[in-house]
């Protein structure tokens, strides 16, 4: 009986019938021919008998009164043996009452062919599947700092909210949302945050905030954004930091939690956002940067004199840009990449380079411009107002400038 496991060679024959035959025609062509042509020891109906010689497979089509097809033959014989085998077949010139002509296109050796997938999946198990064995010193490193992190974690209050080793101490707290973004925190050193695990704010949060300058950092997501509003009502806030628009602080880097918190608001502006229909938060400039009379003499004659450092963060470039016609691009640093009239937005957005965080204009935002400026990948349009939006960009907040 016939084994595939025992194959060797695979002959591959190509066949050009010049009439209409049947898969079975073709078979006892071969049989009939063959017979007896090699002697007994290579008679094919005992080769196949033996298991030596697999079953014959006939694929043909017939069109336009012509038959063509493949036949493959499996063969566990030697070389020199599969070759005679093999040529034999070439001597058969009539399928039934039909001329034919048959050629060896190839002998396949299996075993080379088995080999070949042998060596690719090994290449794809060397590079995929083996478990990391290289040594990296960093690694280790951070493994063991993490558990030192973790095992200073502090429960606080009845409800064992999650805390940095530093928060009792300190004059001034973060509060983030669970305990990842408190160990993430603590990766940086920063040793002073608090998880307020949820919207339905524990009792030992809303105590500390009465007690210390309390800054939130919350995920930059629609949570983030309920959080922050269920804060707002029950506890003394008195700055916000903004995550970058779908990124959890668990996920930040170093540099992007140093920018955030760099570039905190205060409170009284968020508590003066009024979300209108189309979903703009109101943002009063004042908020961000007293007025030229309230400044000291020094500060005003600075002013005058032209010699004003620069604009670094939101609110003073809001402040900057306000009553003035313009429009500036900001950079993630907040730097000006670009400043053009506030009428020509559209032009300079086809002419604006570099990695753009936001911006910031004084002039009203229709639909139109915001579609335009949405695909941008930016984090923030501020504007002097927001007329015709129905659809929002969920990755773009935009603030009014007031």
């Amino acid at each position: 009986m016939y084994s595939p496991e025992t194959t060797k060679y695979l002959i591959h024959l190509t066949l050009q019938i010049e009439g209409v035959v049947d898969k079975p025609d073709v078979v006892g062509a071969i049989f009939g021919q063959t017979e007896g042509l090699l002697g007994e020891d290579l008679d094919l109906r005992d080769l196949q008998r033996t298991g030596r010689v697999g079953r014959i497979d006939v694929q043909i089509t017939t069109k336009r009164g012509e038959t063509k097809g493949e036949i493959l033959i499996s063969s566990s014989l030697d070389r020199a043996e599969t070759a005679l085998l093999a040529s034999s077949l070439e001597t058969i010139d009539r399928v039934g009452p039909c001329t034919a002509r048959v050629k060896v296109d190839r002998i396949e050796d299996i075993r080379v062919t088995k080999r070949r997938k042998i060596v690719e999946r090994a290449k794809e198990l060397l590079l995929e599947d083996f478990d990391e064995g290289a040594i990296n010193s960093d690694d280790l490193l951070d493994e063991v700092r993490e558990v030192i992190r973790i095992e200073k974690l502090e429960y606080l209050g009845e409800e064992r909210v999650h805390a940095g080793p530093n928060v009792m101490a300190s004059d001034a707290i973060i509060i983030v949302e669970g305990r990842a973004d408190v160990i993430n925190l603590l990766r940086y050193g920063i040793k002073n945050a608090v998880a307020v695990e949820g919207t339905n704010v524990p009792r030992i949060i809303i105590d500390l905030c009465s007690q210390k300058t309390a800054t939130t950092l919350l995920d930059g997501d629609r949570g983030g954004e309920l959080i922050l509003r269920e804060l707002l009502q029950v506890a003394e806030i008195d700055f916000v930091a903004y995550s970058p628009r779908g990124k959890s602080v668990e996920e930040m880097s170093r540099k992007e939690i140093v920018k955030a918190l760099r570039n905190k608001v205060p409170v009284e502006v968020i508590t003066e956002h009024t979300p209108d229909e189309e979903g703009a938060e109101r943002t009063p400039a004042g908020a961000y940067a007293a007025t030229e009379d309230e400044q000291p003499p020094e500060q005003q004659r600075d002013r005058r004199e032209g010699s004003r450092k620069p604009p670094s963060t939101l609110g003073e470039h809001m402040a900057d840009v306000r009553d003035r016609k313009i429009a500036r691009f900001l950079s993630p640093d907040y730097t000006v990449l670009l400043e053009s009239n506030a009428t020509d937005v559209e032009g300079a957005l086809q002419n604006l380079n570099g990695d753009v965080e936001g911006l910031v204009v004084d002039r009203i935002i229709d639909q139109k411009l915001l579609d335009q400026i949405g695909g941008r990948d930016l984090e923030f349009v501020a504007a002097r107002d927001f007329k015709g939006i129905i659809k929002r960009p969920l990755s773009i907040r935009l603030i009014k400038i007031g």
